[in-house]
């Protein structure tokens, strides 16, 4: 991997120690500029779980991607650098409360002077790193996070109050996503199939363009603008998210 050129992708110097304070800065920048995307389910491309691949299509092509895809290509920079991290699976709860299968989502696990879940591939989700052995709730400024004991050796994250997902401890190799991400991108039962997204915190909130559907939301106030043309989403793909396209995805 080419570490300096992912660096650079993030506007940020290689850090002198593998560290908390370290983390902290990488995850907050990751989140800042690699968008949160599915665009390449909407584009005919495929999803491949290689490290080569993946930092072809993030940092080359300055794309983003979705949770295996940033989780697993973050874990690589991190390793690189000297963290000693692992891929971990996680069920993410729905709305009326259950729990989606297993390797539904995959988070990074740091061990410094204790374990940390570090995660750029939720979408909204904390902005720094969390202390997974902290009893506490932790303050972000994405919201307040509390980790929670599980069944069967478990933890639980919520946000909010909000039940986020459940992580399993026992480490996992990318590929071991594999076929889960096959059916997260091919199913038409699975949410990632049913329109494009991408999307990106803002100063005071988040944007997000959703289909052709332009969402803006500053200080909690929502705004939404319907697109009109092909070259117009192709503009805001290019002006809000720093992604060129030959074509819109999702389009006939």
């Amino acid at each position: 991997m080419d570490v300096a050129a992912y660096l650079d992708r993030l506007g940020l110097d290689r850090p002198a120690t593998a560290d908390v304070a370290a983390l902290r800065t990488l995850q907050e920048r990751h989140l800042a500029v690699v968008p949160f995307e599915n665009l390449s389910i909407h584009l005919g491309e495929p999803i491949v779980l290689d490290s080569e691949a993946l930092f072809d299509k993030i940092v080359r092509r300055r794309r983003g991607g979705f949770c295996y895809e940033l989780n697993g290509l973050f874990a690589a920079l991190l390793r690189e650098l000297g963290f000693d991290v692992a891929l971990s699976s996680a069920k993410v709860f729905r709305p009326d409360g259950t729990l989606g299968p297993p390797f539904d989502h995959a988070v990074v696990h740091v061990d410094l002077d204790e374990p940390w879940l570090a995660d750029v591939g939720f979408g909204r989700f904390s902005r720094f790193p969390l202390r997974l052995t902290a009893t506490e709730a932790q303050a972000d400024p994405e919201g307040e996070f509390l980790i929670l004991d599980a069944p069967h050796g478990d933890i639980d994250v919520l946000r909010d109050g909000e039940p986020q997902y459940r992580i399993e401890r026992r480490p996992r190799a990318l590929d071991e996503f594999v076929p889960t991400a096959f059916w997260q991108s091919t199913s038409p039962d699975s949410h990632f199939t049913r329109g494009p997204t991408c999307s990106l915190p803002s100063g005071h909130g988040r944007v997000t363009l959703a289909g052709d559907k332009l969402i803006v939301t500053t200080h909690g106030v929502r705004e939404e603008t319907r697109l009109s043309s092909d070259p117009e989403i192709l503009d805001t793909y290019r002006k809000e998210f720093g992604i060129e396209l030959a074509r819109a995805p999702g389009r006939p």
